[in-house]
């Protein structure tokens, strides 16, 4: 008696693309306290305007959106070989950000009483390309060290500054001693940053909130 065999051929794996890109995270601070003082319909279209103006930044400036949920995005930028990573595209979309949503926010403020600003990461460094997601939703998105490190960054971001690493800093020549400048904007150095579970800490500059400026 012979047993029938099923025999499927492997699938080939599938190339991986990476780049030497600049990854940047925005997302909105404020939005616990909105969603807990306003009905959930009501939040709809106030989420809708502020990806409007974060999503008009990044494509200004070249970047592509990779991924957006609940209160922030991830953009990628440099993706087509520019000589800096993306860097200097990246902190001016962050900076149009910043900008674009400052009258949202005074508006939102004097309108609905509600608090909000945004808190921006940017890394440079390798990324690859994945396509992920069940069948029939995937999607395509970015995976490394450098999304990572640029998520993180943004959690540490205040509202209304961008946060960056030394791998930025070093694309546009931004260092100590140029004590702070970088063309038209002012930057600061912040002490070394230590990310969880990652080894050694990092250099970081930011382009800082008027608040920082005061301490």
């Amino acid at each position: 008696m012979s047993a029938n065999l099923l025999v499927t051929r492997a699938r080939e794996p599938r190339e991986i693309r990476t780049a030497h890109a600049t990854v940047l995270f925005a997302d909105l601070r404020g939005y616990t306290g909105m969603v807990e003082s306003l009905p959930a319909a009501r939040v709809v279209p106030l989420l809708d305007e502020f990806f409007r103006v974060l999503g008009a930044a990044a494509s200004q400036y070249a970047g592509k959106i990779y991924h957006m949920a609940g209160d922030g995005i991830m953009a990628g930028f440099g993706m087509n070989g520019e000589s800096d990573g993306g860097a200097a595209e990246a902190l001016a979309a962050g900076h149009a950000m910043l900008n674009g949503f400052a009258p949202v926010a005074r508006r939102w403020r004097a309108e609905l009483s509600v608090e909000a600003g945004i808190g921006i990461g940017l890394h440079l460094g390798e990324v690859a390309f994945g396509v992920l997601g069940p069948p029939k939703r995937k999607t395509t998105t970015l995976v490394g060290d450098t999304v990572n490190v640029a998520a993180r960054l943004c959690s540490r971001a205040r509202a209304g500054e961008v946060l960056f690493s030394c791998t930025i800093a070093t694309a546009l020549s931004i260092s100590a001693d140029t004590n702070g400048h970088g063309g038209a904007r002012s930057f600061l150095q912040l002490p070394q940053f230590e990310l969880r579970g990652r080894r050694g800490p990092i250099d970081i500059w930011c382009v800082p909130a008027p608040e920082r400026l005061a301490l």
